[in-house]
């Protein structure tokens, strides 16, 4: 291993200890900070940062996200199924889903499975204008290797990989800056965050006293990350149980923060979204009832049906019809 690694790699054999134990302390720790920086001309909010263990035989369904999830294995075993193609994981082994990339996670039967997970969004920045002083600090060589680096992650292949260049071990390194409350902890989080990104990229042989972060509102958090779940997810039979599992709340903390946040209900919610689609799609495609329905998420045309009327009062023929003569009224005038 490169002396350039900030820690030192553990291996397995004998009686060396888990060499992440120290964030089972509390693995959602840097979940709990709002951090958000520029790195060139991207900039980078994390949205997870931990680690976390999935018993024998836990099923993590499919599912999407809009943004980037890099997922790490530093112990047991499992597979992961991304798009069609089922893969073996292994310690070691590295793969990330991109933004609407659809995976599919079980740990092995007999063996539990930890995960290291970095989810980030990524947002283009307008790019600033270019100076002589940007030239002499370096500041066109951050923005051209932050620019290759996301040009590069778009492109990786949707399969895993092995952690060559021990990208994982910088989880440790920003969790320990944490937990030690180091001066710098911010720079520190950050160099670990862009670490894991070009690591990750290499590892596919491509070219190529702390600082008091302010603290979320871990509702109003949780509530956005579900609410933005569900709508990548929606035309799937979600459950408030499979939901709130993944924001590692009970279904009834869940139902709480629905009324706090958005005074309806997690069953309304989803309702709300599925009926936005469907009225979007009775007017902009030539589908039938029944197969609009079903890409929305609705067991059949009949439930739709009784869902559709209570809301609106009508059917969507009617609401379909009612619509167009509206639009036809307007043209008129």
């Amino acid at each position: 291993m490169s002396h350039h690694d900030p820690i030192a790699h553990h291996s397995k054999s004998g009686s060396t200890p888990f060499a992440f134990q120290l964030m089972e302390t509390k693995q959602d720790a840097l979940d709990r900070l709002d951090i958000r920086f520029r790195w060139g001309n991207y900039g980078i909010r994390v949205l997870r940062c931990h680690l976390t263990s999935f018993p024998p035989g836990k099923i993590i369904p499919f599912h999407k996200h809009s943004e980037y999830e890099f997922h790490f294995i530093p112990r047991g075993k499992g597979m992961v199924i991304l798009g069609d193609r089922p893969y073996e994981l292994t310690e070691g082994m590295f793969y990330l889903t991109g933004p609407d990339a659809v995976h599919y996670q079980e740990a092995d039967e007999q063996t539990a499975m930890d995960e290291l997970c970095l989810h980030i969004d990524i947002v283009e920045l307008p790019q600033e204008g270019a100076s002589a002083a940007d030239a002499q600090w370096g500041q066109h060589l951050e923005n051209e290797e932050a620019e290759q680096c996301v040009r590069q992650l778009r492109r990786l292949p949707l399969e895993p990989t092995l952690d060559k260049y021990n990208a994982m071990q910088w989880f440790l390194y920003a969790y320990r800056a944490w937990s030690e409350n180091q001066f710098g902890f911010y720079a520190s989080m950050k160099q670990a965050v862009v670490q894991i990104l070009l690591r990750s990229v290499r590892a596919y042989e491509i070219p190529l006293t702390g600082l008091q972060l302010p603290s979320r509102d871990m509702n109003r958090h949780r509530f956005q990350l579900v609410e933005q779940f569900m709508h990548d997810n929606y035309a799937s039979p979600l459950t408030l149980e499979e939901v709130a599992e993944k924001v590692f709340v009970s279904a009834r903390q869940l139902q709480r923060i629905f009324q706090e946040q958005a005074n309806l209900s997690f069953s309304k919610h989803l309702e709300n979204i599925r009926l936005a689609h469907v009225s979007h799609d009775l007017l902009n495609s030539e589908l039938t009832v029944q197969e609009i329905a079903l890409r929305h998420g609705f067991s059949s045309s009949n439930y739709l049906f009784s869902v559709f009327k209570k809301r609106y009062g009508m059917t969507p023929k009617q609401y379909k019809a009612r619509q167009f003569a509206r639009l036809r009224r307007s043209a008129v005038e």
